[in-house]
């Protein structure tokens, strides 16, 4: 590349993003950073933005995220010399319905256990703090005192003069019309002032960042939609200190606005995606005309629950584009197509995120680690079919919505459906399967055949409509024989000279010895953290299958891939093989009877991996489960694949085979002390403190993390089992109390079918690992709890080495 110019970091984009990173970059002594923006700074979404700020979010880390976004806040306008705007006036959040005041009361209690402010008050008293409200119908609210709202243009202008008294050179007027790469490197930008090679490139061009990837062959999930709010007249009474107001039952949120004027906004049904989701360049401080007919959507809905509205004009109505991402979360971190362009896009909240968002992209691009577990916003989440216009266009409108639409515990997404799907999709439809959807994945959650008189209806607080269908499928796994599709699972081949070397440099297990066995391990970070938790499967001499969970293909074969010697490549064969699992006691006679394969303990031991023939079809065969029951995960070339699911189920007839779903998972995985990555485990977390040491080999010779992990000192917390008798209604994220005081969170939690019991995990300090006395609250009830086993069912491994 020839280059007019060169600097270390260039960001483009000079919206409250790019200029808060660029800010924190300098606060961290980087100078050599430059800012691009294509017309003048907070030309894009920031500039219209209602500028509210809120932290609580469903996760302790993305909740931190938001925390250190008003610490920067609450610093900025000193650090600066610039007025910001600041009010930190809190905000009051209403339920009117049962549903909205479970999940209120459900985030009061994560904010608990992450030891954030928050509290629950009732109708009289937020209207005590909010005297234009009708309080008829809200059944109770939420009052978070640190939040308020902050002016979008002044903070934007703010982190641009710090980032400029830190040595950053920001450039307006300047338009990036390509993007050079080589090999995995950006090498640089073409502008329409020249050229300027670049050690790192990061995109932070607001719902322009769809474009900006595609220069760089980097497919980005960030879709652009209108958004409407108005302004009323002014001449309201409306005080100083008057805090936000969010009523998601009707649809709207409020901040007090200049001259005793309120701006209004909400998230309405039916918007509008835009221009084929690639933004064109000259549109800049640009707004649309006016859509009255959704804007009624919020707006009348707002004058019901505030009846001064009746008496008072709009102003002003503001309708611009906004960005969206494909799940509505920002889109932050390390491009997974190469090695020096960050993403940082996506933000439908960007103002309120700018300030910690800015931080970890930061520590990312100088430290490569964000200092959070910041999995959710993770760019490895999405992969290519989720940037393509049209489906990114559904999901983006569909997420727009869902903003203030009360989110169930384990809600699925309706729009972008049916875009992959397993060989034996219609063959489970058939059988009365009701679909969820991962990583545009079908796959079957429950079975309608399980119970006829189940539904697909979530709960709060009570049992959701398919748990009947789910402990049926449940029962046939810990009793008789199940089939499960788990065709989604993210399928590697890794083959060639070196290859074991190469693996067992990288993940933490032994990979060395002859083929015929599945190795199950982590691949850890520089830290000793857990990167991904994943199988390998020895095939034959220096040939290997990797397989992960259908949503971490992206993350795992990237992060694989990263640290592969030259002349070995990965290669994704997801598409390639279905995978069929067949479990329970009774598995090892349902496939001997159409498999010639010697199935016995001795000849087929637990681990092993073998060629065999199903039916008339090819198979590779995995002495393997995530149920902890006996059986075999099939790996079938997909045009067999429904052979090998019609002959097992003719096979299992007799023995009253069953289809089971991922929700059956679920409650066997948690009664077996199986874990799952991200949620129990993540980058933050290490084998030891997750009791995972047995899966790592520190005799073996050095790997990544291993240093650490010598060097490390005994864990300060350890990932227990926690028990309750019968069902509670325990979703994850409850807060554990010992001796009446928070001491942790559950990671996972659901209802062990078998046992009968309520299972969740939690990492408790050491000195209170091996206590009793525990006590787990939700929705404001405690319920005692007891420590048991870390594995729950069969721990001496006698069922699931039979």
């Amino acid at each position: 590349m020839k280059a007019d110019r060169h600097a270390k970091i260039v960001i483009i984009g000079a919206g409250a993003i790019g200029c808060a990173i660029a800010y924190h970059l300098a606060r961290q002594g980087e100078r050599d950073v430059l800012v691009l923006e294509k017309a003048q700074i907070t030309h894009g979404s920031t500039w219209h933005a209602a500028g509210l700020v809120g932290q609580l979010r469903g996760k302790r880390a993305l909740t931190r995220l938001m925390q250190n976004s008003v610490a920067v806040f609450d610093r900025l306008a000193g650090e600066s010399g610039m007025a910001t705007d600041w009010k930190k006036v809190g905000s009051l959040r209403l339920a009117a319905s049962d549903a909205r005041w479970s999940e209120i009361r459900r985030s009061i209690q994560l904010a608990k256990s992450f030891g954030f402010e928050a509290h629950l008050v009732s109708p009289d008293e937020a209207k005590r703090m909010f005297p234009h409200i009708d309080p008829r119908g809200v059944v109770g609210a939420a009052w978070i005192p640190t939040d308020g709202y902050i002016d979008p243009y002044a903070v934007t202008m703010a982190f641009a003069a710090s980032a400029r008294k830190g040595g950053v050179r920001i450039e307006e007027g300047v338009t990036v019309t390509g993007i050079v790469t080589e090999g995995r490197r950006a090498l640089g930008v073409v502008t329409d002032h020249g050229t300027i090679s670049a050690d790192i490139v990061v995109n932070a061009a607001g719902y322009w960042a769809r474009r900006i990837g595609a220069m760089a062959g980097v497919p980005v999930a960030a879709g652009v939609v209108e958004h409407q709010y108005f302004v009323t007249e002014k001449g309201l009474d409306v005080p100083d200190n008057l805090t936000t107001l969010r009523d998601p039952d009707h649809n709207f949120y409020l901040k007090p606005d200049v001259g005793g004027s309120w701006a209004i906004g909400g998230w309405e049904e039916g918007t509008r995606a835009l221009w084929n989701q690639s933004a064109p360049f000259d549109f800049a401080r640009e707004l649309f005309p006016a859509d009255m007919d959704r804007l009624e959507l919020f707006a009348l809905p707002a004058a019901e629950r505030l009846p001064v509205l009746n008496d008072i004009g709009i102003k002003t109505v503001i309708n611009g584009p906004i960005p969206v991402s494909a799940d509505g979360e920002p889109i932050m971190g390390l491009a997974p197509e190469l090695d020096n362009f960050y993403l940082a896009c996506g933000f439908t909240a960007g103002i309120a995120a700018s300030g910690g968002a800015g931080e970890a992209m930061a520590n990312w691009i100088l430290h490569g680690d964000p200092g959070l577990d910041l999995w959710p916003f993770d760019a490895r989440r999405f992969g290519a079919p989720h940037a393509r216009a049209s489906w990114l266009a559904a999901r983006a409108v569909e997420a727009y919505a869902a903003y203030y639409k009360v989110h169930w515990p384990g809600e699925e997404h309706h729009a972008g459906r049916g875009l992959r799907r397993s060989p034996l999709h219609g063959a489970l439809k058939d059988a009365g399967a009701v679909f969820g959807s991962r990583f545009g994945w079908e796959r079957a959650n429950w079975f309608a055949t399980s119970d006829p008189a189940a539904t697909d209806t979530p709960s709060f607080e009570g049992k959701p409509g398919w748990h009947s269908a789910v402990a049926a499928e449940v029962r046939a796994i810990r009793e008789g024989v199940a089939l499960i599709d788990q065709t989604s699972f993210s399928k590697f081949e890794l083959s060639g000279p070196g290859a074991q070397a190469a693996l067992n440099r990288i993940a933490a297990a032994d990979i060395s010895g002859a083929p015929g066995r599945a190795i199950y391990t982590q691949l850890l970070n520089g830290k000793g953290g857990i990167e991904a938790d994943l199988t390998i499967l020895h095939r034959g001499e220096e040939d290997f299958l990797i397989v992960t969970g259908s949503g971490f293909g992206v993350r795992d074969g990237n992060w694989i891939a990263r640290q592969l010697p030259d002349g070995l490549r990965l290669r994704d064969v997801t598409n390639a093989l279905a995978v069929l699992n067949i479990c329970g006691p009774k598995a090892r006679e349902v496939l001997a009877r159409v498999s010639d394969a010697d199935l016995t303990n001795a000849a087929f031991p637990f681990l092993s991996a073998r060629e065999i023939v199903v039916g008339h079809a090819p198979a590779l065969a995995v002495r393997v489960g995530y149920v902890g029951e006996l059986g075999w995960e099939l790996y079938i070339p997909v045009d067999y694949a429904a052979h090998v699911y019609e002959a097992l189920k003719d096979a299992g007839a007799a023995d009253g085979i069953r289809d089971a779903g991922y929700r059956a998972i679920e409650s066997c995985r948690l009664e077996k002390g199986y874990l799952y990555w991200s949620a129990d485990i993540s980058p933050e977390t290490t084998p030891q403190e997750a009791g995972l040491g047995f899966a790592v080999a520190m005799g073996k010779g050095d790997f990544t993390g291993r240093a650490a992990l010598a060097a490390a000192d005994r864990p300060r917390r350890r990932l227990v089992t926690l028990t309750v008798e019968g069902f509670a209604p325990f979703l994850s994220g409850e807060t554990v109390l010992h001796g009446g005081k928070p001491v942790a969170s559950l990671t996972s939690a659901g209802y062990g079918h078998h046992l009968g019991k309520t299972i969740g995990f939690a990492y408790l300090p050491a000195e209170l690992a091996g206590e009793q006395g525990f006590t787990i609250e939700a929705f404001g009830t405690p319920y005692a709890a007891t420590r048991g086993p870390r594995c729950l069912y069969d721990a001496k491994m006698e069922r699931l080495k039979a």
